[in-house]
């Protein structure tokens, strides 16, 4: 990989990693809940799940789908209905003195795994492999997939000290119950780009 090129994988990580998306908006609630040293987890679970995404994704799992483009549409479905799942649990999350007793923040397992159904990780993979590593060799894989994780990792934990920023103006129930609807809301319409495709 020459240095320009590394410098547009650089830059295509960062932009995907940064702007909203379920991951990054999901985290910021979760900073606003639970705030960023309960968040940890979360994060390392989206950047570290990712990077393993991208390196299997990378190494051929891409030609499974267009072998068999129907197990996309089935994991479109998967992911859409989770993504709802996880927003109806934003929406109704309880207020942080609450959150201790009956809430907690996404685990590492569970965020690393939630990569899978994530349809901004899959295009972003799918994208980041087929582009900046077209021969498919295992070094352009691995230096996509470690990008993204040097890459990832701060970009998303911006999203969860915003969050958690967001806990002076949260002062009150009615205030977080209406930032946690925003931004369940703000979840349900990061699907539109996959559901109009």
């Amino acid at each position: 990989m020459t240095q320009q090129q590394l410098l547009a994988l650089v830059t295509f990580a960062f932009v995907t990693s940064i702007t909203p998306g379920p991951n990054n908006l999901m985290l910021m609630a979760s900073g606003a809940n639970f705030g960023v040293r309960r968040t940890v987890p979360h994060m390392l679970g989206v950047a570290l799940g990712f990077m393993l995404m991208a390196a299997l994704v990378g190494a051929r799992l891409a030609q499974v789908f267009v072998a068999a483009p129907q197990l996309y549409a089935v994991l479109k479905v998967a992911s859409v209905a989770y993504l709802l799942v996880l927003a109806w649990k934003i929406a109704t999350a309880p207020p942080p003195g609450d959150a201790a007793r009956a809430g907690r923040p996404m685990t590492f397992l569970t965020a690393a795994a939630f990569q899978w159904v994530n349809p901004k990780a899959w295009a972003m993979a799918l994208t980041a492999v087929s582009v900046y590593a077209p021969s498919q060799a295992i070094g352009g894989i691995l230096a996509v997939a470690a990008v993204f994780g040097a890459v990832n990792l701060p970009s998303v934990g911006a999203w969860a000290v915003l969050g958690q920023g967001m806990r002076r103006v949260l002062t009150s129930p009615a205030r977080l119950r209406a930032f946690n609807v925003g931004m369940a809301v703000l979840l349900v319409a990061s699907l539109v780009p996959v559901l109009v495709h």
